[in-house]
């Protein structure tokens, strides 16, 4: 685990899927997403991310919400999602704490906790779902090789 910054994200416009359900269909998401970029003519511009809308905590895995999301270079016009699930929007820049995580998805738990309790200890607040930006291909990376950046919108308070 890399050290803990807080820094400001730059706008971005990404095509995103809507999902529910098991986080085992990210794979089949993605190839939904990145097939409907190309299907659209669109470039993509960095990594791909999720949106994690509830707290896999508090709410069963068959409940849960989240969203997968590919960056596209800009100019692409905001667009609600369409009968093949996929919509376009643009994010404006947000202040995140964020954290660098080498290793397999499922033991990012404990640098949840960290980062977590990292914001409450330096006077933030999360202040909205949490993303992470994957910097790895799962298909030609071992999984304890995998790079994924945690952040958490926060406000100082």
């Amino acid at each position: 685990m890399s050290d803990i910054e807080v820094k400001m994200t730059e706008p971005e416009t990404v095509v995103y899927v809507p999902m529910s359900g098991a986080y085992d269909q990210v794979p089949e998401a993605l190839g939904r997403l990145y097939g409907w970029v190309a299907q659209h003519g669109l470039q993509p511009a960095g990594m791909p991310s999720a949106v994690y809308l509830t707290d896999p905590a508090t709410v069963p895995v068959a409940n849960a919400r989240w969203e997968v999301c590919a960056p596209v270079v800009g100019g692409a016009a905001p667009a609600p999602v369409d009968e093949a699930g996929c919509g376009i929007r643009d994010d404006g820049p947000q202040l995140v704490a964020s954290l660098m995580f080498r290793g397999p998805y499922e033991e990012m738990g404990p640098a949840y906790a960290d980062l977590f309790a990292w914001t409450a200890a330096n006077g933030y607040t999360v202040v909205g779902p949490p993303k992470e930006v994957y910097f790895s291909d799962p298909s030609s990376t071992p999984a304890t090789e995998y790079l994924t950046e945690i952040r958490f919108p926060v406000a100082k308070i």
